[in-house]
């Protein structure tokens, strides 16, 4: 076995006079906002082994502890200090610390992360006798890692665990040799206080970098397509996108905390000399990211700028909504070339800034992988919706140089998690260098340069057949990682059925967020699920919509219905239902059917005309594999989960039953 410690951290920014951690911050205007360079895969996957066919360990130290650190505020142009819960340790920048190291890994391999857990006494958790769907235990914390197909139970992906003030525990992740390759991330997720430790910056990517070909028997990992040749690099980049909801507070005459805000605006301000922090769920909350002014930071940076690309080359984004509870729809645009320079103006409107330089047409490009997990094929778009838990994988290449902006653009207010309009936002800048390309087609150069690498990276006696895939509307066939369910049959396949509804009710004060009619109980458990069987899961919504998101055993998409019954989760297929006049059709479900994932929107778009509920029906098909045990489903909106939209989840061996729980 070979040990392998890594500290790792993917962008390293080309900036100068940051402090360290618990200096005091620089308050001058940016003089260069931050550039994050890229990689080659083969850069990664050589940093983890050499090439070596061994497996490994992987070993982390993450402490947890309070962070002073700053955040750039476009508005103010100058730093906020802040003082948030935050990871210290292995691969932590120092120029950016609100946000988890990247893991990097490979199938096969055991990762191991030693949490200590630092963070000062909780006094209130230990006494805590009112219900547990009530935010509190901040200072405790656990680890999740998302997407991961590894045993639930014990000192591995085991969310049921609490890790107290001053304890320290080694989390233990053995990845099968027959895991997925793909973008997966990590987070705490100990219930009552997972959104305001994710809020926090308390997430991270963890990469399993794949080095498997496809064989006339198997299919292989998209990593062995991607290795460099003389032509393309594909180079790639992690973007993790966080949104860190800090606010600068004071005491009222009444003695309660009150955030301040910007009289004219309602926006959060920080003055001078205060300190963002994040001690409160009124942080959290339906508008509350909209109303805070903050931008979504990428890498921890924000407003950070992706250097050096070059027109022609085809770069790998790796990209991960680790934020708590705000849709992301990204898009990227030329700017002007005579736009103002960030660094020269205030962003009090960034919806103003997008409409007046970001002019060009969005520009393409293709999704490869949904939530870790190679599509069936190389989808084209313009647009890359992102839920809370979301992760794609695309392919971006530019025909033209010059600075582009990366924004989020509105979305159909049924589609966003708040239910409402919202502005544009930006996100960041693209610099691409190099030559025009005349009269360019995105999926033509994507074919060619694809089928070209591999006539040079697959086996002999795969390269026909891949070429033939690629060649016949992208396909990725040979590269998803499951066997496809989606054509089972009942009669040759004995199919089991689940249910879940998703519900607030808004009448109980506090609100309860409910699960098939139930709030989460620690010691219930909702669901028993025989090991081996195969099932299909009808996904609905009461009231407003959330992600669902299960742990361990990801599903495939059969279908996704929307109120009058079309199956809008086809290639081509137009969502617009329920959109307000002057609202672009809903884009985030066509193309998915047949899709795997571990994270899906669960729509409810309020009503229709006619005031009959708008509800969305979701069908998908998963297989509980391997593993045994007590785990979790919940709500992706992580202030929902901690005020109890959760359920505990139990595989058990088939036509049996646990004997810690008997029959349920």
């Amino acid at each position: 076995m070979t040990l392998r410690r890594l500290s790792v951290s993917l962008f390293l920014p080309l900036v100068a006079a940051w402090p360290v951690m618990g200096q005091e911050p620089d308050t001058r205007v940016l003089a260069d906002p931050p550039r994050l360079a890229a990689e080659t895969g083969d850069d990664a996957l050589s940093r983890l082994t050499a090439l070596a066919p061994a497996s490994g360990e992987v070993v982390f130290d993450l402490g947890i502890e309070y962070v002073t650190n700053q955040i750039w505020d476009p508005v103010e142009r100058r730093y906020d200090q802040v003082r948030l819960r935050g990871y210290t340790g292995d691969g932590i920048d120092p120029k950016a610390p609100y946000v988890g190291p990247s893991i990097y890994a490979r199938p096969g391999d055991t990762v191991r992360v030693r949490l200590d857990n630092r963070l000062p006494e909780d006094l209130l958790c230990d006494n805590w006798d009112r219900s547990p769907n009530i935010p509190h235990c901040f200072n405790t914390t656990n680890l999740h890692s998302h997407g991961l197909w590894v045993n639930p139970t014990g000192n591995s992906d085991n969310v049921l665990l609490s890790i107290s003030p001053g304890v320290t525990f080694e989390y233990e992740y053995n990845i099968p040799p027959d895991h997925p390759a793909g973008t997966f991330w990590y987070h705490p997720h100990r219930h009552g206080s997972t959104a305001l430790q994710v809020g926090s910056g308390m997430a991270g990517a963890l990469v399993l970098t794949g080095d498997r070909a496809p064989t006339p028997e198997s299919n292989g990992d998209i990593d062995v397509l991607l290795r460099p040749t003389e032509t393309q690099p594909f180079r790639e980049r992690l973007m993790v996108f966080l949104q860190v909801p800090y606010a600068c507070t004071y005491t009222d005459a009444n003695g309660n905390s009150q955030i301040r805000t910007d009289p004219d605006t309602g926006r959060w301000i920080c003055p001078r000399g205060s300190v963002g922090t994040i001690e409160s769920y009124d942080q959290f909350g339906p508008g509350s990211w909209d109303k805070s002014g903050r931008f979504t930071s990428i890498n921890g940076h924000v407003l950070p700028t992706l250097a050096e690309m070059r027109t022609g080359e085809i770069e790998r984004l790796r990209m991960i909504h680790a934020g708590v509870r705000d849709t992301i729809r990204l898009q990227f645009l030329k700017r002007d070339e005579n736009a103002p320079q960030i660094d020269d103006m205030s962003l009090t409107d960034s919806d103003s800034y997008i409409g007046q330089h970001c002019t060009g047409e969005p520009v393409d490009f293709h999704l490869i992988a949904a939530d870790g997990l190679t599509t069936g094929r190389a989808m084209r778009t313009t647009d890359a919706v992102f839920q809370p838990g979301y992760r794609w994988d695309a392919l971006v290449v530019f025909d033209t140089p010059g600075t582009y902006c990366a924004i989020d653009e509105r979305i159909a207010a049924s589609a966003a998690v708040d239910g409402a309009a919202q502005a544009r936002k930006l996100l960041g800048f693209i610099e691409v260098e190099g030559a025009p390309i005349p009269d360019f087609d995105a999926d033509a150069h994507l074919t060619a340069e694809l089928a070209a690498a591999a006539r040079i990276n697959m086996p002999a006696d795969m390269v026909d057949t891949v070429v033939a895939d690629l060649e016949n509307g992208l396909s990725l066939a040979r590269f998803v990682p499951h066997h496809s369910l989606a054509g089972l049959s009942p009669e040759t396949t004995e199919i089991g059925e689940q249910h879940l509804t998703f519900f607030i009710d808004t009448s109980q004060s506090p609100l309860l967020f409910m699960i098939d009619g139930k709030p989460y109980e620690p010691g219930r458990i909702d669901r028993q699920l025989p090991l081996g069987a195969v099932e299909d899961w009808t996904l609905t919504s009461d009231f407003v919509s959330h992600p669902f998101h299960i742990h361990v055993n990801p599903f495939q998409i059969l279908e996704i219905l929307d109120p009058n019954g079309r199956d809008v989760s086809a290639a081509g297929a137009v969502d617009d239902c329920c959109t307000q006049p002057g609202e672009a059709p809903d884009p985030q479900f066509a193309g998915l059917k047949g899709v795997w994932k571990d994270t899906l929107w669960v729509k409810n778009a309020g009503a229709m005309p006619d005031g009959t509920p708008a509800r969305y029906t979701m069908r998908v098909r998963t297989q509980y594999r391997r593993y045994i045990g007590e785990f979790v489903l919940h709500c992706h909106i992580l202030d929902h989960e901690d005020q109890g939209m959760m359920q505990n989840i139990e595989i058990v061996l088939p036509q049996g039953h646990s004997a810690a729980h008997g029959n349920h």
